[in-house]
């Protein structure tokens, strides 16, 4: 007798999660839906580092003919050991390490959760609107309703919570509802394309030490390409160095334009990490506008605010992405052989009806039995006698 083992189907949370997100790897991986302009600085990473590596620093097995007659003990010394001998063979080891970092971070930051706030439930949506009718009351037809924002205080400074229609929640403090994701986020700098997701609470530390970690190797490589061709143009003028390392002259271009764009972008962050403030925070003027409100998450201190931003306690996920949903709440779930036994019973709607003991014979009865308005008649007779 063959036994016939079935599985159901696990519904993970991540399947159901609204907004406009993708997930991979079983719900591990979470990022936005555009991911164009990430996978474009996937790529300028990835062949500004290969050129690098294969042009400027070869291995010291390869040759270079230099359009010259030299011997071969010279070819090596020129060529192999412009700087990873010459120089120092630091340089190739230590653009290695930069290139590894500046790719974790860059990861870390794309394939994390930034901090997204679940949505209400429905019963929780319910009891926030019925808050916000009790405390503002009846509004009359034609006017508009009050805003709907709670006050909170923090260091004796008071903060307003505003209501978030999409989510059905209050959100919380420095908390934003970026419109590409369509999710509000906990201290919500800003929503970067270049990385592929929002930057939050729970990924800006690992965003602030990528654009340091590549601001460093753009200079580095650039730096280091200007050296190579210094040290070549030397030996054979400048015009043959740049007709024989095609790839140098690519690479200083590329760093050239990106230079100023990622270190102009590092130094804005620096100054925001210092004030313990987000982008978010600076394009609204939060802080600096005409009210000249005092940032209350300041600590007023440089080393402080660093260390809170940077080093503080990473607050866990609550998504709870890779979480099991219920079977009544997963929408595609196989029926069980109850629920397809029950089905085939149509006819049963003793239990939908709640009869009584007592009502039962009564329905059973005959015909003759059946019309109750035959008691009432005794009544009549005597109102006709008195008459």
């Amino acid at each position: 007798m063959s036994v016939m083992v079935v599985r159901k189907k696990v519904t993970r949370k991540w399947e159901k999660l609204p907004g406009r997100n993708t997930f991979c790897c079983d719900g591990r991986v979470m990022m936005a839906r555009q991911k164009g302009i990430f996978y474009l600085t996937l790529f300028l990473i990835l062949g500004t580092c290969t050129l690098f590596f294969a042009f400027d620093v070869p291995p010291r097995e390869d040759l270079c003919i230099e359009g010259k007659n030299v011997p071969r003990e010279e070819e090596n010394k020129n060529r192999c050991r412009y700087l990873a001998v010459q120089l120092s063979p630091a340089i190739p080891v230590f653009a290695a390490m930069l290139f590894l970092f500046s790719m974790a971070t860059l990861l870390r930051t794309s394939f994390s959760d930034p901090g997204v706030i679940p949505r209400a439930l429905p019963d929780e949506a319910a009891f926030i609107e019925m808050e916000i009718e009790a405390t503002n009351g009846a509004v009359p037809q034609g006017q508009r309703p009050p805003p709907r924002i709670k006050n909170f205080q923090i260091n004796n400074q008071i903060v307003k919570l505003k209501y978030c229609y999409t989510c059905k929640i209050f959100r919380p403090p420095r908390a934003s509802h970026c419109s590409i994701c369509d999710n509000c986020v906990e201290r919500f700098d800003h929503h970067c394309p270049w990385v592929g997701n929002c930057v939050g609470k729970r990924n800006y530390r690992y965003f602030y030490l990528f654009i340091l970690s590549l601001s460093l190797l753009t200079i580095y490589v650039f730096a280091f390409n200007i050296v190579y061709v210094a040290l070549k143009s030397l030996k054979i003028g400048f015009l043959e160095t740049l007709k024989e390392t095609p790839g140098t002259v690519l690479e200083v271009l590329i760093c050239f334009f990106t230079l100023w764009s990622v270190v102009g972008l590092t130094g804005f962050h620096t100054f925001l990490v210092a004030l313990n403030q987000t982008t978010n925070e600076d394009i609204k003027g939060s802080w600096t506008g005409k009210n000249r409100v005092q940032n209350p998450y300041s600590h007023g201190n440089i080393v402080k605010n660093c260390c809170e931003v940077l080093c503080g306690p990473l607050p866990p996920s609550v998504l709870d992405r890779r979480g099991i949903l219920p079977l009544e709440e997963s929408g595609s779930r196989p029926p069980s052989t109850q629920e397809t036994s029950s089905s085939l019973l149509p006819q049963s709607p003793a239990p939908t009806e709640h009869l009584s003991p007592n009502e039962m014979p009564e329905d059973t009865s005959t015909p003759e039995e059946m019309p109750p308005p035959e008691p009432p008649e005794p009544p009549q007779e005597v109102t006709g006698a008195e008459k």
